[in-house]
């Protein structure tokens, strides 16, 4: 075992240090509002800088324009379902602020400006010290113009199966269909394929879940709370797993995905504690490239035109998958990347694309299959960068939110109507077939995952809007005890 990079020879140093790839997907903003303020640093950035004078229309047909931002809580969420991102993106990127006036009549000239507006150099204490020192992206988009859900399952199996849809109404079960059908392989099938150790930590609810195939027994092993990935970071290197998925918390008063309203200092603080725990490793820090990404641009303004795409497969139902959605915020960290922008046309298949080229698994779709590696932006000729950013500290005071009632009360959002609906789709299904490989009461036993994740359903649907935050607050332990705590001699 190598104590230090600096113990390889320099054939091994030029081989592929890389170990651990770490993922973390977070929500909902534009790459213009979160890093756009780079091109201040790197003029060849794709950037905003106040003398660029980009703006929208509002419905007086009056410009609005780029300005900076400094709202930590935005308290309007913007929509992002496929019909309005095609609004936005037409004519060059020129609808955002019209659709948002569409949907928010009554919206104030301060939230107008949040819309169309981007953070100051410095502002976003982890994801700016990073942008800083690492390599910026700034030609990844979001896989398809459209919503949450859906681009996770992109980056996850390169496909949503021909849907886009988000629900109206955490009630609405004749949705079911247009979503939570997803029985394609995905990425983690491939790594137990090629004997890839893998682990995805969540806090309080795992989107990914929603793939079928992860709710197979021996998939589900690999499920573990946020606690453990800390734990993991402490120990040694050779035990970390090979791939790593970061699911923020989606739900709550301390939610942290960066989804509004919630305040986006929690997000940072995200950022950094993953940072931090991979970086006071040394071991673990010189062989892990850490991926920094957003699944969609949540309904904020971005300047550049989303290119077309390959279609990742006959799926058509919903849309035509042939575009790209609009930028997002996307950070490649790692001792082998270098400072500075990369202009490469990236998705979020392209994660997909490396770490099948990379570890040579079978291929995820066509989307996949032509998407440009993030490899490219890595140099294992260069000197690893070990004198790096030790520690990234975000504090307290600004975790405080101005809104508190806003966060806790807050159910609608897609996302969190989605959340809802999945734990319907458990109730109604689970106990009923075993699809798949999906977990069931009766091959499980009424005491174990199937009959929480049930009882979730059951809790979500038929209690008040007033109770839900304690329930799910509950019920998600339930659910991450009965997992952690799985028979270990089930065959499921």
């Amino acid at each position: 075992m190598f104590d230090r990079i600096d113990d390889f020879t320099f054939e091994e140093k030029n081989a592929d240090p890389i170990q651990h790839v770490v993922f973390l997907m977070l929500e909902n903003h534009s790459f213009d509002q979160m890093l756009g303020c780079f091109e201040q640093k790197y003029p060849e950035l794709d950037g905003v800088t106040l003398q660029t004078h980009r703006f929208n229309l509002d419905e007086k047909n009056h410009p609005v324009y780029q300005t900076v931002v400094t709202e930590k809580q935005m308290l309007l969420d913007p929509f992002h379902d496929t019909p309005n991102v095609l609004y936005q993106i037409n004519n060059d990127n020129s609808g955002f602020l019209k659709d948002f006036i569409a949907n928010y009549p009554h919206s104030s000239d301060e939230d107008r400006a949040n819309v169309m507006g981007y953070y100051p150099m410095g502002f976003l204490p982890a994801l700016h010290a990073l942008a800083d020192q690492f390599t910026i992206c700034d030609h990844w988009f979001a896989s398809i113009p459209g919503p949450t859900w859906p681009n996770r399952f992109f980056a996850l199996s390169g496909t949503s199966s021909g849907r886009v849809t988000m629900p109206d109404s955490i009630t609405d079960l004749n949705f079911i269909p247009d979503l939570f059908y997803q029985y394609q392989d995905t990425i983690f099938d491939r790594l137990d394929e090629a004997s890839k150790s893998w682990r995805i930590y969540y806090y309080d609810f795992a989107i990914s879940l929603a793939l079928t195939h992860q709710r197979n027994f021996k998939n589900l092993m690999n499920y573990h709370k946020i606690d453990r990935f800390f734990e993991d970071c402490r120990g040694t290197a050779e035990k970390f797993p090979e791939f790593v998925f970061i699911e923020p918390k989606y739900l709550g008063v301390d939610q942290n995905d960066d989804h509004p309203p919630h305040n986006t200092m929690k997000a940072q603080k995200l950022i950094a504690d993953v940072y931090n725990a991979i970086r006071s490793n040394p071991v673990l820090w010189e062989s892990t490239l850490l991926v920094v990404t957003y699944d969609e641009h949540g309904g904020f303004y971005d300047h550049v035109s989303p290119p077309a795409a390959v279609p990742p497969d006959h799926h058509t139902e919903e849309y035509t998958f042939d575009r790209l959605g609009v930028r997002v915020p996307a950070l490649l960290i790692s001792p082998w990347v270098k400072k500075g922008v990369i202009k490469t046309v990236f998705d979020h298949t392209s994660l997909l694309k490396y770490l099948i080229d990379k570890w040579n698994l079978r291929p995820l779709g066509e989307r996949t299959r032509h998407a440009n590696s993030i490899a490219v932006a890595l140099d294992f000729n260069q000197e690893p960068m070990l004198d790096c950013l030790p520690f990234i500290r975000v504090s307290n005071a600004s975790l405080i939110s101005e809104d508190v009632e806003k966060e806790i009360w807050n159910y609608t959002t897609d996302n969190k109507k989605t959340i809802h609906l999945f734990a319907n789709y458990l109730e109604n299904k689970l106990p009923k077939q075993h699809i798949h490989g999906e977990v069931s009461t009766y091959a499980w036993g009424k005491e174990q995952l199937g009959h929480a994740l049930i009882s979730w359903g059951m809790w979500l649907t038929k209690d008040s809007y007033e109770q839900h935050q304690a329930r799910i607050a509950h019920t998600c332990e339930v659910v991450s005890n009965t997992i952690e705590n799985k028979p270990k001699n089930s065959i499921y």
